[in-house]
């Protein structure tokens, strides 16, 4: 007899997984419902909490006194600095002003000079003056002094007298003073700094090449947007402009560097009154100091000789090859008998000098070495 076939044919029921998942569900509510009771069950909670008693603070610590009534003197003074540039639409020619950069400045006098570093506003076509009451004003570039990083804005403030900084000296500053810096880092303006003079003397590279001697160092707090703020000492006295940072990340490291106030105080009333300081100079042009040790020399070897230059009337010879081949030029080693090792040394010394100064250049020449007294002249 056959078997039937009824029984094999029948489909398989899919087995019944919806018990499993609603005591899942179950459980999951379970521990979600102690969760929350968990607190009250082990006496966690107070339902009587109340705020604490405030403790009496007392008087502030003098030190603390004193560093709040700096910055609130010091602080009127101290500006945020937009600069712009102009963009044009290609279709309409329809110009707009597109900020650039920020930065941050101080009023030098009541009549609307703001002074901050060269950098700040150097690719700027345009720049906005920001002052403590938060009111905005355009500004006009006064000057600048690239090779000391240093520039004026002027602003119209309509009759309103300005709140200018006070100014302080740089040459009798020592190592350890505590210093206070107000500036616009990363664009929070009004921000007060503290820390001391870490170092004095020291030399650093402006955006020509030149350098910047006696540049105070802090470990103030110092990043992007502090730029042309004051450096002020304990009496809120300006004592230089703070311009540059040593760091592998581009943010505050503990090293910061400010252009001494006797700088700033001795060359911006200059850019006032001429748009640039007169600066002494040879009137030539020098080789790089690199070749001039590749040639196994030490000095500042000319290059060429500016018709009509001072150099050019002292008796100075540009650079030229001698009948062997070899180059032969004026090697200037000394100013004043101070020695020049390099292309520094010889800034530096012509830096303190004014036009019409007389100076001494001992030079070295194939013929041996000789002594060339030179008028400075205007650069």
């Amino acid at each position: 007899m056959e078997e039937s076939n009824v029984g094999r044919n029948r489909i398989p029921t899919p087995p019944d997984h919806s018990r499993g998942l609603i005591l899942l569900l179950v459980a999951l509510l379970v521990v979600l419902l102690f969760w929350q009771i968990r607190p009250w069950l082990f006496g966690v909670h107070d339902r009587h909490a109340t705020p604490r008693a405030i403790t009496p603070r007392g008087d502030l610590a003098e030190h603390e006194k004193s560093t709040i009534e700096l910055f609130r003197q010091a602080s009127p003074s101290v500006v945020f600095i937009t600069s712009k540039a102009v963009r044009r639409d290609l279709f309409s020619l329809y110009a707009t002003e597109v900020p650039q950069g920020t930065g941050s400045g101080f009023v030098w006098d009541e009549n609307g000079y703001i002074v901050t570093n060269f950098h700040v506003i150097k690719d700027a076509q345009a720049a906005d003056v920001t002052l403590a009451d938060h009111s905005t004003w355009p500004a006009r570039l006064v000057g600048a002094e690239p090779d000391k990083d240093l520039a004026v804005l002027k602003i119209d403030t309509q009759g309103r007298a300005l709140p200018a900084i006070a100014v302080g000296t740089s040459s009798d500053l020592e190592v350890g003073q505590q210093v206070f810096a107000i500036g616009n880092p990363f664009g929070f303006d009004q921000t007060l700094t503290t820390g001391v003079i870490s170092g004095l003397g020291r030399v650093i590279q402006s955006l020509t090449g030149r350098p910047i001697e006696g540049v105070i160092q802090t470990d103030a707090a110092i990043n992007p947007g502090n730029s042309g703020g004051p450096l002020l000492d304990s009496a809120g006295r300006l004592i230089g402009i703070n311009t540059a940072i040593v760091s592998p990340s581009g943010a505050y490291a503990g090293i910061g560097f400010a252009v001494p106030v006797d700088v700033v105080n001795r060359l911006v009333p200059q850019i006032i009154r001429y748009g640039r300081p007169p600066r002494a100079g040879l009137g030539v042009i020098f080789f790089e100091d690199y070749i001039v040790r590749r040639l196994g020399m030490e000095g500042v070897l000319i290059r060429e000789v500016r018709s009509g230059s001072a150099a050019e009337k002292a008796g100075l010879r540009s650079a030229r090859y001698d009948s062997r081949g070899r180059m032969a030029g004026d090697l200037i080693v000394a100013v004043d008998g101070q020695p020049v090792r390099n292309s520094r040394d010889l800034y530096r010394l012509l830096d303190v000098r004014e036009v019409g100064d007389r100076v001494v250049l001992s030079v070295w020449r194939p013929e041996g070495k000789t002594d060339i007294e030179v008028t400075l002249q205007s650069l």
